[in-house]
């Protein structure tokens, strides 16, 4: 399971933009986070994708404390957490080609064994063809550039998987297209997964339950749906 307890962090001392934050997340679940504009949605993805040290309260990793964040947060822990951000236009190397892209959490972990395996395999879950494996960032459209980039957060083999608003810039077709391959993940690998989103219809089909923050002036709590 992986936990946020009692979280309060903020970007100014003294201005706390989560109090008392607390969320979970069981392997082979999809938990829904919602909540207004400002209320710290991606401020609880940073603490719990290990971007950031929480001021106080911790982060439990299948209920053990990670005692490192940032650069110092440890290899096991960070891979054990895959994120798919917002825009894939600003989440890629422009100069890549798709299948350097996927692979790029392989060559930074210097996982040498099995790269082009483990990049296929991937692109087959999210449904990306080897054809488009081949296309620069430019040469796709943003549904399949931001299939690209599920499948980057994919290729280490995470047991949990955050999604910070992953479909907000894709219509309607291609939002319903990439929340089946991650109810396919869901199934096959028993990941689970926290789906961030403004969309409350979308959560309500996609996650299994739906956590709210609530925009408070000395910061914000969780409130369980």
């Amino acid at each position: 399971m992986l936990t946020a307890e009692n979280v309060t962090f903020g970007y100014r001392r003294g201005e706390p933009v989560l109090r008392d934050a607390a969320l979970s997340i069981a392997p082979g679940e999809v938990v829904g986070l919602a909540g207004p504009s400002g209320c710290g949605k991606s401020t609880l993805v940073r603490v719990l994708t290990l971007l950031q040290r929480p001021w106080s309260g911790r982060v439990l990793l299948d209920g053990v404390p990670v005692d490192g964040f940032r650069y110092r947060a440890p290899r096991a822990a960070r891979t054990a957490i895959g994120v798919v951000f917002q825009s894939p236009r600003r989440s890629v190397d422009p100069r890549l080609r798709l299948r350097d892209v996927i692979a790029e959490p392989l060559r930074a972990n210097r996982v040498r064994a099995d790269q082009p395996a483990r990049v296929a395999e991937v692109a087959e879950l999210v449904g990306l063809t080897d054809d488009l494996l081949g296309r620069l960032p430019h040469e796709v459209s943003d549904g399949q550039l931001q299939r690209a980039c599920l499948a980057r957060a994919l290729v280490l083999r995470p047991r949990y998987l955050i999604c910070d608003e992953m479909t907000a810039m894709l219509d309607a077709s291609t939002t319903a297209a990439l929340v089946q391959a991650v109810r396919a993940v869901v199934a096959e690998r028993e990941l689970g997964v926290l789906a961030v989103s403004h969309d409350e219809e979308l959560l309500a089909v996609w996650a299994h339950r739906v956590t709210r923050l609530s925009s408070q002036e000395s910061g914000s709590r969780t409130v369980a749906a």
